[in-house]
């Protein structure tokens, strides 16, 4: 399935209790990142169905925020979800959801920057979940 993610979908208000990003007025919406669920690591898992996006009449699929933030993680942006945890995920209750789905990306070979983005995002937390794994 072809979706919205990666900067584009952090912008878009979705079902979860997030924050999300607050810059969609200075990102360019002609050309959204579109990317595509089929062969992924989590399949459709968190991409929100006919939703409405800036300067767009039609409605497209996007990732949530969660989706989002994994999206980047998986293309080797660290930039973009930087401060992730405070500012765009905004909620604790999330984090063993989303430990469970950063793990998933142990095989890759960017996974020492991913490992360290996560250790920097969630200290302990992360540390400790990797043990129990």
């Amino acid at each position: 399935m072809k979706y919205i993610s990666l900067i584009h979908a952090l912008n878009i208000p979705c079902s979860l209790e997030t924050c999300g990003d607050w810059h969609a007025s200075g990102i360019q919406w002609e050309k959204p990142h579109i990317l595509e669920s089929d062969n992924s690591l989590w399949g459709d898992y968190g991409i929100e169905k006919n939703k409405a996006i800036p300067e767009h009449t039609e409605k497209y699929n996007v990732a949530n925020h969660i989706r989002a933030i994994l999206d980047l993680l998986y293309v080797g942006n660290f930039t973009v979800p930087q401060g992730m945890k405070d500012d765009f995920i905004c909620n604790s209750k999330y984090n063993e959801e989303i430990f469970n789905k950063v793990i998933l990306m142990i095989d890759l070979p960017h996974w020492e920057q991913i490992n360290r983005f996560m250790t920097r995002e969630y200290w302990g937390e992360w540390v400790n979940f990797k043990k129990e794994c």
